[in-house]
């Protein structure tokens, strides 16, 4: 299918073949008759991702500070490769979709193949979009009018905050696609409406809709017009859809209310206030969050669990329903506003232009003969009797800056690249070569020339992939954790003794050049010594679904476990018992902030404080080891220290934390053959200790590790 994507590095908008998403669970798959461009939103991405470096830092400053910090913690070049990672990342254009519905996934009621809809998705031939952020069109509505729904629930969410009543005065500053909506739409709620616009052209268009619109293109002043136009009380409520870096519209909406009215900000402007504008009035202000309450919670959007309606009124859901029946009983009329509609081939140039672009919208038109192909080929390669081919599963972050780059450089053979959307995993493909990019990670297991698996997914969904791969006879590699419960790593277990394929955990620590110097430096027989280990993890948001038990597993099963792996590697044992305590009076068991005191089977003691509360400023890792009246340091896998190892060097090196050595050596393993990189029975050891952790933690007490 087609898509359109933006390069945020180079700011080139391109129509991108990727393949088309399948129907997950709780979701609805589209395929596209008509989207909308919002001239406001995309404009602003495409401007942005077209500014040089420069002057990207200076539009967010808040970037600028957390790539300095990482610069003093993890070096100038892993940062350099981290920005320009993210900026190579595709961004997806569009959120204004109508489509007809081409199948539902597991869960999903109400919604039948065939059914008309619109939705947030984006501009491409098909879309996958969970439940509640679709809504069915009704018969009177043309696909046209039903592009509108979106942004009019953008301007509805506005209005709802500013809670207008019959007959009050309500200012719309900006009278751009949103800007014309909400004014109408304030209309039939039966206020007295004053737009305000520097375009003459935008301004005729609302005074035909019957709303008192105001050209300030002129030089008049907005507040003493609108002042004029109330006998001097001022205006009930301003809502400010306009675009604008300046901070005069703020103040202006201020001087124009009267005393103890509202202020919503809908669009993006200055917002350096003036206390006493706002002071002696008393007045309102709130910034409105989008299409409204469920809006980027995830338990609502991607879990589907709607708010009860006799609690919240109006969900986004709700609000994209009530847009549309606006238009159904024509109190909202859309159509005049459609400046032109182009074919979705023929886009690209809108985008190139739409910095100039006097448009009001634009309305894209999808071929009815787009065919619903799940996977495209990127690369022309051959795989026939080749030996240790990789299939990936997963095209997020870490297979972009890491797995990738990794595997390439060491000239591994990769036929598949398997991503939920389509458009990461392609655009990874083209990057380095791989075959084939799909949406069906199906077709990966079921390849016979495929002879491994990563899996570098959400970690929910690794136990149930590599139990798939594995029953398959592939070889596995996770991303860590392997599994996120007991349970699973049993089922893990089971079907790998059946086939006796290769599982491989990414605990990469070990591969380190500084791990690997500490080890030798230790003997071949280090007997029982003593390691402190901390990571300085830095703050995570709690709604991050890494820190979701069921999704992610919390950060000490989904991170930590990795150095639970280190400290097993060093100490030449497996772990025996653990302990595990945390910050605060009634912790809860995704905390991450905690100490982990470890007993291994060689009288080796070991502490892991991960703490999420320290500075950015100081190492994010750091190890010791003590050993015979000796000690070895490593600071941060860029530093290593050693005291009183005799005949030993220090080490310094850019960061290394054994990621590429441990995929080229694992990439030589599936060519090879030869001994498993990490033995099964401490991957085993690892998974079952970090999950003891947790258990730990609620009973209280040590944990025998089995």
């Amino acid at each position: 299918m087609r898509q359109i994507v933006q390069n945020l590095k180079s700011g080139e908008t391109v129509l991108e073949n990727v393949p088309a998403p399948k129907a997950k669970a709780g979701h609805v798959l589209i395929k596209t008759t008509k989207s909308l461009i919002s001239l406001g939103t995309e404009r602003m991405l495409v401007t942005f991702g077209k500014a040089n470096f420069l002057d990207k830092a200076r539009q967010q400053p808040e970037k600028v500070k957390q790539v300095l910090d990482k610069v003093k913690t993890d070096g100038v070049k892993p940062t350099i490769d981290a920005v320009v990672n993210k900026l190579n990342q595709p961004m997806p254009l569009g959120y204004c979709n109508v489509g007809e519905v081409m199948a539902t996934g597991a869960g999903v009621t109400g919604y039948s193949v065939g059914d008309r809809v619109v939705s947030n998705g984006p501009h491409a031939e098909f879309v996958n979009v969970p439940t509640n952020l679709v809504a069915k069109i009704p018969d009177n509505v043309h696909d046209s009018e039903a592009a509108f729904t979106v942004i009019g629930a953008i301007g509805l969410q506005g209005i709802r905050l500013c809670n207008p009543t019959f007959g009050e005065t309500i200012v719309v500053v900006g009278l751009g696609l949103i800007g014309l909506i909400t004014a109408e739409l304030l209309k039939a709620n039966g206020c007295q409406v004053i737009g305000l616009d520097f375009d003459k052209a935008k301004v005729s268009l609302a005074n035909n809709k019957g709303i008192t619109a105001i050209a300030v293109s002129d030089g008049s002043d907005p507040v003493k017009t609108v002042l004029n136009l109330t006998g001097q009380v001022g205006v009930d409520g301003v809502i400010v859809t306009a675009s604008s870096k300046s901070n005069d519209i703020i103040s202006q909406a201020a001087n124009m209310s009267r005393k103890r009215g509202r202020i919503i900000l809908v669009g993006v402007i200055g917002l350096d206030i003036n206390r006493s504008d706002f002071y002696e009035k008393e007045l309102t202000f709130q910034v409105s969050c989008s299409y409204g309450p469920g809006r980027y919670d995830d338990e609502y959007e991607l879990k589907g669990n709607d708010y009860p309606l006799p609690y919240v009124r109006w969900t986004e859901q709700r609000n994209f329903q009530a847009v549309l029946q606006a238009m159904a009983n024509k109190s909202l009329d859309v159509i005049p506003l459609i400046s032109e509609e182009i074919p979705l081939d023929q886009v690209v140039p809108v985008y190139d232009n739409i910095s100039s672009s006097k448009a009001i919208a634009t309305l894209i038109t999808y071929d009815e003969r787009a065919e619903l192909n799940h996977t495209v080929i990127t690369a022309r390669q051959s795989f026939e009797k080749t030996h240790g081919v990789i299939g990936i599963i997963g095209a997020g972050n870490f297979t972009s800056a890491m797995i990738l780059p990794s595997l390439t450089k060491d000239g591994a053979k990769i036929k598949y690249i398997a991503s939920a959307g389509g458009l990461s995993g392609t655009t990874l493909a083209k990057k380095y070569k791989v075959a084939n990019s799909t949406t069906d990670y199906k077709l990966i297991l079921d390849d016979p020339e495929v002879d491994s698996v990563i899996i570098t997914t959400k970690h929910n969904s690794h136990a149930f992939l590599g139990i798939e791969a594995l029953d398959r006879g592939k070889h596995i590699f996770v991303e860590k954790p392997l599994v996120l419960n007991e349970a699973e790593l049993e089922s893990v277990i089971e079907v790998q003794g059946k086939n006796g394929k290769n599982i491989m955990v990414g605990f990469n620590r070990r591969f380190s050049p500084h791990a690997i110097a500490i080890k030798k430096a230790l003997g071949s027989q280090p007997g029982p010594i003593n390691i402190s280990a901390t990571m300085n993890a830095g703050f995570i948001p709690p709604d991050m679904w890494v820190q979701d038990m069921e999704i992610g597993g919390g950060r000490i099963i989904g991170e930590a476990c990795h150095f639970i792996d280190l400290l097993v590697y060093l100490t030449g044992s497996e772990v025996s018992s653990i302990c595990m305590n945390a910050l605060g009076r009634n912790p809860k068991e995704n905390t991450d902030n905690v100490s982990i005191l470890l007993q291994f089977k060689n009288g080796s003691n070991g502490v892991i404080n991960y703490f999420a509360n320290g500075s950015k400023a100081y190492s994010k890792e750091r190890i010791e080891v003590f050993s015979n009246e000796r000690t070895a340091i490593i600071d941060n896998f860029r530093k290593t220290y050693f005291y009183g190892f005799k005949s030993v060097k220090n080490i310094s090196t850019r960061q290394d934390k054994g990621h590429k050595d441990q995929f080229a050596q694992y990439n030589r393993f599936l060519l090879a053959g030869g001994e498993e990189l990490i033995p099964l029975s401490e991957i085993i050891n690892v998974t079952r200790a970090s999950l003891a952790a947790i258990s730990s933690l609620k009973g209280k007490s040590w944990i025998d590790v089995e």
